[in-house]
Order: C-alpha cells, then structure tokens, then sequence
C-alpha cells in the first residue's frame, strides 16, 4: 500500500490552484481574492455569462481590482443605461436609495464597497436583503459598467472617492440631480466592451 504525502507548501499550492481555478474557471487567473460580501466564501466567477469575459476592462479588474470605466465619458451613458434598467429600482435613479440602500454618498452599508473590488464582489454574490447575486443579469463587463455609473452618482467630497485616480479626483464634480447629466444609451461602443472590445 502506497501513501501518497503532501508537504505543507505542495497541499498549500494545490489549494492555491484549485481556488484559482474556482474562481475564474475560464482559463484566466485572478490575481486578486473575491469573496462572497455575506459569507466570505470566495467568488465562482465561472458563473457568470460568456460573453463579457474577456474584456480590457474585466481584464484589468481581475488583475488589479480597478475599475477602468470609472469616469470615462464614451462608456458613461451605456453604464447608465444598465443601472437604469438593473439597479434604479431599488436603489433609485440618482443612487439616492428605496428598497436598496443609497449608493451615491460616502456612507456604505457595507464598507469594502467603497473600492471597485468589494463593489464588484456585493454586484457579483449579492448582499443581504433583497440584493441577489447579479452574475444571472449581467455579465462581468456589464457589472463594471454599472458600477461606473455608481461611482459618477457620488454626490459628496470626492477626498472620500478611493476608486478614483488622482487626475479623476481633482477633476470630478459631485453628482447634482438637477443639473445637465449623461444621458442613457443602448450602444456599447467598442472602448467599452462592444464588438471586438
């Protein structure tokens, strides 16, 4: 009889990789963890969509944990356009919060949410309450979108902004209701994850 040992650096690679796996299941690695915002469970990407995968930008997010959509004014109205038809039920259209929670002030039920990563990882399982996973309604590429427009609903301080760059935060403008906004838009240009993007 053969017994087959692990040491502790092969079991902790081996756990490593079937993680790694796990969570992307599409041939890519994540070099960032994304866990569960309720359990801490780490995420399984592979159930997310197809399509949307392989994106620049969900490219970029799975490498660092930022958001490159994040004020970028080609992909500003298809993002609207998705949190209009995904997110403004619940949490309102300008973010001001209904059933869900606000989501355009600097106070987070959740506070990792206020990096692009614990965002993206409350979108992508859910949250308590009424927010359910979104990875059955959105592709990965379309949660990044979303979550751009998020982050344009800011209304306070943009110090408090941390997914914003510096260039980003010494221009941005906190959100203002009623004054002239990008308007929503069913094209998804290429720079934004459309054809061939």
């Amino acid at each position: 009889m053969t017994k087959t040992i692990f040491t502790k650096k092969a079991a902790a690679l081996l756990l490593a990789g079937a993680l790694g796996a796990g969570l992307v299941g599409f041939g890519a690695r994540a070099a960032i963890m994304l866990s569960n915002t309720v359990t801490g469970q780490p995420l399984d990407l592979s159930e997310a969509p197809e399509e949307g995968r392989d994106t620049k930008a969900v490219k970029v997010f799975l490498e660092t944990g930022k958001n490159i959509y994040n004020e970028d004014p080609v992909c500003l109205p298809k993002a609207h356009e998705i949190f209009l038809s995904m997110c403004s039920g619940c949490h309102g259209h300008y973010g001001e919060g209904k059933i869900g929670p606000g989501l355009n002030d600097s106070y987070w039920t959740y506070p990792k949410n206020e990096t692009d990563q614990g965002l993206f990882e409350t979108v992508f399982g859910g949250a308590n309450g009424q927010m359910g996973p979104m990875y059955g309604a959105l592709n990965m590429n379309e949660m990044l979108l979303a979550m751009s427009w998020v982050r344009h609903l800011y209304k306070d301080d943009p110090k408090g902004a941390v997914w914003l760059t510096d260039e980003q935060r010494s221009t941005f403008k906190p959100f203002d209701a009623n004054a002239k906004h990008v308007e929503p838009a069913e094209e998804l240009p290429e720079a934004c994850g459309g054809p061939a993007g």
